[in-house]
């Protein structure tokens, strides 16, 4: 081993570990609050904040006129993202940034650094929209199972003497998300001019529901014929609650099924960038000539066929 470089290497080692030891034992200078340092009423706004937000508004002005967005606002609402588009945009666009320059390191060992950082700059947006996708069918899986509850709260509600507004604006204090934004979102489009049923019906409509449209015409119903509401909600929660426990059945029987077809389209990805790491040269060969190339691509659409397979074998409607 070259001397040179062992002794610059344990200099390094060195100032590290006095670095180290001098920022965790010295002790820290005294310093004014910033409060006190700031003038009231002035807001303190960093350097990254402000070219955050110059970078989302030059990216919402360029595309505010664009009908197609990569990821619309009522997708990012259903997904249950407090982000604009703009500024979900740029948080891909970061994650991608960084992912390509990881792919350029990887690809580093077999000249491949190019064609790795295009698929994984590539490949992150849609990894994005497929998390929101999830999280959207997360979410209106996590609506549903609250239904059952949420009018049975209604119902109890009104029995005590409060109106259908009143009621469901206490039941949405109350309850958790998802249930308690999409309540409070239908109760504040009534407030504003729009009929109740009509956006209840919305919700039912946004969260793919059919037990809540039935909870909607139910009081659209009632709005148009009168009589006890409570009873109505009580008879519609029955049977939402006995859908809800054959829905929690079934979904336990293809549990196994659902199990399976997520690692058999996960095993193959996972061996091949396992292999990726590892033997860099193995993969190499699928990129060298026409085969491979092909090979790749039909493999591919074979696991999005039998990912489309499986979804559609363990999904049971009733």
């Amino acid at each position: 081993m070259n001397p040179v470089v062992l002794v610059t290497g344990l200099t390094i080692c060195l100032l590290a570990a006095l670095v180290l030891v001098f920022f965790t034992v010295a002790p820290s200078p005294p310093r004014v609050a910033r409060e006190r340092r700031v003038a009231p009423g002035t807001e303190h706004v960093s350097l990254l904040t402000r070219v955050t937000e110059q970078t989302t508004a030059v990216i919402e002005s360029a595309t505010s006129k664009r009908r197609a967005r990569l990821f619309g606002t009522e997708e990012l609402e259903l997904a249950g993202v407090k982000s604009s588009p703009s500024q979900y945009l740029v948080l891909v666009a970061s994650f991608a940034s960084v992912f390509a320059l990881l792919g350029v390191v990887l690809g580093l060992a077999n000249g491949t650094s190019i064609i790795w950082g295009v698929i994984f700059a590539v490949l992150t947006p849609v990894v994005a929209k497929v998390l929101l996708i999830l999280r959207t069918s997360r979410r209106r899986a996590k609506f549903a199972d609250q239904i059952d509850d949420t009018v049975q709260l209604v119902a109890g509600t009104l029995r005590a003497g409060h109106g259908l507004s009143a009621s469901l604006g206490a039941v949405a204090s109350d309850a958790t998300a998802p249930m308690s934004e999409e309540l409070s979102r239908a109760v504040n489009e009534s407030r504003l001019g729009r009929p109740l049923p009509e956006a209840l019906a919305t919700t039912a409509d946004r969260m793919q529901s059919k037990d809540f449209d039935w909870v909607a015409q139910a009081i659209g119903i009632n709005a148009e014929t009168g009589g006890n509401l409570a009873e109505v909600l009580d008879q519609v929660g029955r049977t939402i609650r006995e859908r809800n426990q054959v829905r929690r059945q079934v979904a336990s029987l293809s549990a196994e099924g659902r199990l399976s077809g997520i690692i058999l389209v996960v095993l193959p990805i996972a061996l091949f960038l396992f292999f990726a790491v590892i033997r860099p040269d193995y993969i190499a060969v699928f990129f060298s000539n026409i085969i491979g190339i092909v090979a790749l691509i039909v493999a591919l659409l074979l696991l999005i066929l039998g990912s489309i397979w499986i979804a559609f074998t363990v999904r049971v409607k009733f």
